[in-house]
């Protein structure tokens, strides 16, 4: 298997976050087995992910942050320079899931507001496992396909051209109820998730 340089995308374009993942848990001074019990994830599971073997459902990822004390939006690749992010050159994130493609649109620098852009497989999602993130307003509009989303235990069914506006910090979770074809969605958070806003439980 060919090595991929660092910060860069593995061969199936999902964004590498393992071995910043690893720098932030040997800079704290922590162990895989420390990480491991404060995230309720099993050491062979947290060391595939610094070596980007395995890949995180949503909960998942947000718990390794908590862990480690850092938000999930200090992950993000860093945008392009400059405040324009071109058409065909959206920078990769990694923020967990399956199934799941996502981009950010929004400068990385940007603190006040923040937008993804995710595509969704059929079937593909946030993981079985609901979460919470530290932002005050999280809004969502489906620009194809078709969207559940859960919050508190309520689901929500969106179509294309339907927008839903939700509080973050609630329990919830996300899946395309497609059989085939793309989901597409733009998500809306403020303030971003940003470096050194730490997520919630």
């Amino acid at each position: 298997m060919t090595a991929v340089p660092e910060g860069t995308a593995r061969a199936d374009g999902v964004p590498r976050i393992g071995g910043r993942l690893k720098a932030v848990r040997q800079a704290r001074r922590l162990t895989l087995t420390d990480v491991a019990e404060a995230s309720g994830l099993t050491k062979g599971f947290l060391s595939k992910l610094e070596r980007d073997q395995a890949t995180a459902s949503v909960a998942a990822l947000v718990r390794v942050c908590n862990a480690l004390g850092i938000s999930p939006g200090s992950l993000f690749e860093a945008a392009p320079g400059g405040e324009a992010v071109r058409a065909g050159s959206y920078p990769p994130i990694a923020f967990g899931g399956q199934g799941l493609t996502e981009y950010l649109l929004t400068p990385a620098g940007e603190r006040r507001m923040q937008a993804i852009l995710s595509e969704v497989a059929p079937g593909g999602g946030s993981g079985a496992e609901s979460y919470a993130l530290p932002a005050e307003v999280e809004f969502v509009f489906v620009l194809e396909g078709e969207l559940e989303v859960t919050v508190a235990g309520e689901g929500t069914v969106l179509g294309p051209g339907d927008a839903f506006t939700f509080s973050p910090g609630t329990e919830h979770g996300f899946r395309s109820l497609r059989t085939d074809g793309t989901t597409r969605v733009l998500w809306v958070f403020a303030p971003a998730l940003s470096e050194g806003r730490a997520a919630l439980p």
